[in-house]
């Protein structure tokens, strides 16, 4: 289990890494097995190609020489000792005695007719598998770095060796008669196939080192492309996590205005009832109970008292007529849709001012042009809900209208001089507070109150982008 949890770790640690990483470690064995594998095999070529070349050159010329001294050996089971004496001094002078380390021919029964080592002569030895083959009719060439005991002692132990075995052919019939073995004693030889070999690995090295790093630079190119895009899709990744996140507080505080917003409404309506009721309803129910009355209705009422009667009808309806024109200015907004923000906030604060005759002072900073009808009637009626705020409970003194930007945000501030309040003392069934909170955070703006004495302050931001700048 805990070797099975190791694996999976190690697993993990390399997926983490990047994919050049992963790419230079794993290519790169694979190169070097590759280039070793395929080093090995063209060496190999190369040096049995080399090998039979230049023992095919010996052989040759060996042949050339030996071959007019020998008798026919179809019918010479063994050599005289002029045969012998002829070969001595040819193989034991000359070139040839200087390149050869020992000479044997051997009979087709495995025989040795002629040796350089005398005690060789005339033994039978069982034919090995060099011997069947030239016996055969092929040369056999066989490399051996390093002399073995039983080597001529013309050369100094530990020269390499070039092992030939070349069939000696009848030269009527082409039949193998006899199979000469000779060694050469191969030191140039030697460091020609060191050559060859260096040669043959610099090249599959720097093949493999070129396409390796070739390849590389290809896959380093499209790792670090990958690892852009990587980071580019994090980054975007993380934009839209936050953006969604965003929304989502958005969207609850959306929901929540929403039900404030429907709780507020029925309230709204109440009041409005209840006004109604206790006011201009009232008023005329008391005129209708006016009209039914016996100064009216009786004819022996004196005109004066019937006057007096009319009279307060009148001034009743009068009374009620006034009460319903009031609150239904409280309730129809001014043609605001295609007036500015700087014309929204005169409008606001000089009705304002006719209506309590208190003074306010207005400030405005690079006010916004555009705004939807939305956020006009949002700021209309924050102004005005806040005004009458200020007057009823701060008594009118010290009012003031502030308009001004934060960047792409519009902020309106209201404030008095009056006692202040603390805000937390304010119920939740309040419709003023209450009503301006959840109109504004319904539009995606911010709504804070500041009620330390002296005076209070209510503030609202709106984000253009938010209200749909046109």
């Amino acid at each position: 289990m805990r070797f099975l949890v190791r694996a999976e770790d190690l697993i993990k640690r390399w997926n983490a890494q990047p994919l050049a990483k992963q790419f230079l470690l794993i290519g790169g064995l694979v190169a070097a097995t590759a280039m070793a594998v395929v080093g090995a095999f063209v060496t190999s070529l190369i040096e049995d190609a080399v090998t039979r070349n230049s023992a095919a050159t010996t052989a040759l010329y060996v042949d050339s020489v030996i071959a007019p001294l020998l008798p026919d050996m179809q019918k010479t089971q063994v050599l005289d000792d002029t045969v012998a004496r002829a070969l001595d001094e040819t193989l034991g002078q000359g070139a040839l005695g200087d390149r050869l380390s020992s000479f044997r021919l051997w009979r087709a029964d495995g025989t040795v007719l002629y040796s350089s080592e005398k005690n060789m002569v005339g033994r039978q030895f069982a034919l090995g598998p060099e011997l069947t083959t030239a016996f055969a009719g092929q040369m056999v060439a066989q490399f051996i770095p390093f002399g073995e005991a039983d080597d001529a002692t013309k050369r100094q132990a530990g020269d390499p060796l070039l092992k030939i075995y070349n069939p000696v052919l009848q030269p009527w019939s082409g039949e193998v008669v006899a199979v000469s073995e000779f060694h050469e004693i191969a030191n140039e030889f030697h460091h020609s196939l060191n050559r060859a070999r260096l040669h043959t690995w610099l090249a599959v090295a720097g093949f493999t080192l070129a396409f390796f790093t070739a390849l590389s630079a290809i896959v380093m190119r499209g790792s670090r492309t990958i690892e852009k895009q990587r980071h580019a899709l994090s980054e975007r990744i993380n934009e839209l996590s936050a953006l969604l996140a965003q929304n989502e507080t958005l969207r609850g505080r959306l929901q929540q205005a929403s039900q404030r917003a429907t709780a507020l409404n029925e309230t709204i309506l109440r009041r409005i009832g209840a006004d109604l009721h206790d006011g201009p309803a009232q008023l005329v129910a008391f005129a209708s109970l006016r009209m039914d009355s016996n100064a009216l209705i009786s004819p022996s009422t004196p005109q004066e008292a019937r006057e007096r009667a009319v009279a307060a009808i009148k001034a009743s309806l009068d009374e009620a007529m006034h009460e319903i024109r009031t609150i239904c200015n409280g309730l129809v907004l001014p043609q605001i849709e295609s007036a500015s923000l700087r014309e929204i906030l005169e409008r606001c604060v000089r009705a304002h001012e006719q209506r309590t005759g208190s003074a306010v002072d207005l400030s405005m900073t690079d006010p916004p042009r555009h705004l939807s009808p939305s956020a006009k009637i949002c700021i209309y009626r924050f102004v005005q809900e806040a005004l009458n705020n200020a007057y009823r409970h701060g008594g009118g003194v010290g009012q003031r209208v502030r308009q001004s930007m934060d960047g792409d945000r519009v902020s309106i501030e209201v404030a008095d001089g009056g006692p202040g309040f603390d805000p937390n003392d304010v119920q939740p069934t309040s419709l003023g507070l209450a009503g301006l909170k959840g109109r504004v955070e319904s539009l995606g703006g911010t709504f804070e109150i500041n009620g330390d004495a002296p005076g209070t302050i209510v503030r609202m931001s709106l984000g253009i982008e938010e209200i749909g700048q046109t």
